[in-house]
């Protein structure tokens, strides 16, 4: 699959803006050898990270009620824990841009998955809450900055095939997550029944996804985005081509002006060199903050997030007291999850060939609205059937990323887009689960927090359908 998405093109509605020097080479043929290794080398990286940045919260709604037992939590203090992964994508996911700027994208992922494997390895073993809480918050700090940089990588190194590129990416995010939701109940039963070892076992899919980005570290270079401020790496020295803004502000992409010309030494320099970073593009001045599509796509991003971190702290739960034994419990979320795999790649394709993406967003928050009504009126007798619906629903996430890469025209503005509608997405979902973990306690039910989960559901159709309209942040916020 992953062969046959890198060899077609998929059309979008944002035209490529850039020409990276990894590009330039490929029409080289002293370059055309490296680039090849290259993409795939970022693809393996893109899809690995993909699988790591949902396990350490699907594993922990999995074994939950063990994990409350064991440290002694209550509902209110387990809502809080849901709420941890809004709080940390909304606090860290800001500092991304910056830090690609500094380092390199590649090598912010590449720290991000160490955050991961090293969060995910101590937490069983922190003692107490406040350590659990900590080392979680490492985790998903590393899934944070990743979560950003991600739309960015994408759109900069697959300019034409960003509804491809996105569909794979969101793929085997979702299959990570239903992986985590179905395999830890099992695995932690192998393991003797302790729910650290459980828990601490994932620690170990982070650390592969190390590996693919060892080679962009080398070198200082300026991320994808990174603007007039990045590193003064490879990417910038010969044989570079960047398509810049023309100085009386007509669109980017119709001008190009040339670096340095390319020398037979920048072509035989090392791979790291080569493909650290792409050439760097002049940083828009956007006011993003006036971009009423930006408002509104950062608020269906905090209300889908919303429904997702609700959804996979505490669906297995709501089933388990239903009468649903654990393991089908943990069945019935990776079925959730796994909706994704098949939908994260048709959903992305669909809506870069639509001028609006509107009506996807309502269809999804239909099928959201419908598996919620199943788990108030019969959650154990249709169990599957609200699992099946409500892993719909939970698409929103990838229309959103593919939305943040068609609603800006550039890198930079990607970036810039992606940095805030992620950070104010996470910001608003933060409440979210809380809340439902405080109603269920108090209210000794699950009423209550499922009807705060559907009267949330229709801002989210609302909102999307704005931020699905045809037009770009650069165009409203100005420069």
């Amino acid at each position: 699959m992953m062969g046959l998405m890198a060899s077609e093109e998929t059309r979008t509605m944002t035209p490529p803006t850039v020409r990276s020097s990894a590009a330039h080479e490929a029409r080289e043929p002293g370059g055309s050898a490296t680039r090849a290794w290259t993409m795939r080398l970022l693809v393996l990286g893109i899809v690995l990270s993909a699988l790591n940045l949902r396990p350490a919260i699907t594993s922990l709604g999995a074994l939950l009620e063990e994990v409350r037992d064991g440290l002694g939590m209550s509902g209110s203090v387990a809502g809080l824990l849901t709420s941890v992964p809004p709080l940390c994508f909304a606090v860290f996911g800001v500092m991304a841009p910056r830090l690609a700027r500094r380092f390199g994208a590649g090598a912010v992922v590449c720290a991000g998955m160490a955050a991961i494997a090293t969060g995910l390895a101590i937490r069983p073993y922190a003692g107490g809450t406040a350590g659990f809480l900590a080392a979680s918050a490492l985790a998903l700090m590393g899934i944070a900055v990743s979560n950003v940089l991600m739309p960015v990588i994408v759109k900069h190194w697959f300019p034409d095939r960003v509804g491809s590129m996105t569909g794979l990416y969101s793929m085997a995010l979702a299959l990570g997550t239903a992986l985590a939701a179905a395999v830890t109940v099992p695995l932690t039963d192998t393991l003797g029944g302790s729910w650290q070892s459980g828990l601490a076992l994932w620690a170990g899919l982070a650390v592969a996804a190390v590996l693919p980005w060892l080679p962009f570290v080398r070198g200082r270079a300026a991320a994808p985005g990174a603007g007039e401020r990045g590193g003064d790496g490879p990417a910038s020295a010969g044989g570079a081509t960047a398509e810049t803004p023309d100085s009386d502000g007509t669109e980017p992409g119709r001008k190009e002006t040339s670096a340095a010309p390319s020398t037979g030494h920048a072509r035989e320099e090392t791979y790291a060199a080569a493909s650290t970073t792409p050439a760097r593009e002049e940083a828009p001045r956007l006011r993003i903050t006036r971009s009423r599509t930006a408002w509104a796509l950062a608020v269906f991003f905090g209300l889908q997030a919303t429904a997702a971190y609700i959804t996979m702290g505490w669906m297995a739960q709501i089933f388990r007291d239903a009468g649903v034994p654990a393991g089908t419990a943990g069945l019935l979320l990776a079925v959730t999850m796994v909706m994704g795999v098949p939908l994260a790649f048709v959903i992305p394709r669909l809506a870069t060939r639509l001028p609006h993406q509107g009506p996807i967003v309502l269809a999804l928050g239909v099928c959201g609205l419908a598996g919620y009504a199943g788990l108030y009126l019969a959650p154990a007798a249709g169990a599957w059937a609200w699992a099946v619906l409500l892993g719909v629903a939970n698409c929103a996430f990838p229309l959103a990323l593919t939305m943040v890469g068609m609603r800006a025209r550039t890198g930079p503005g990607v970036a810039q887009l992606s940095a805030f509608a992620q950070s104010t997405g996470y910001l608003i979902s933060i409440p979210g689960p809380l809340l439902v973990g405080v109603l269920y306690q108090h209210s000794g039910g699950w009423g209550l927090p499922i009807a705060l989960m559907s009267a949330l559901m229709i801002p989210q159709m609302a909102v999307g359908f704005l931020a699905g309209r045809d037009r770009t942040v650069e165009d409203e916020a100005g420069r």
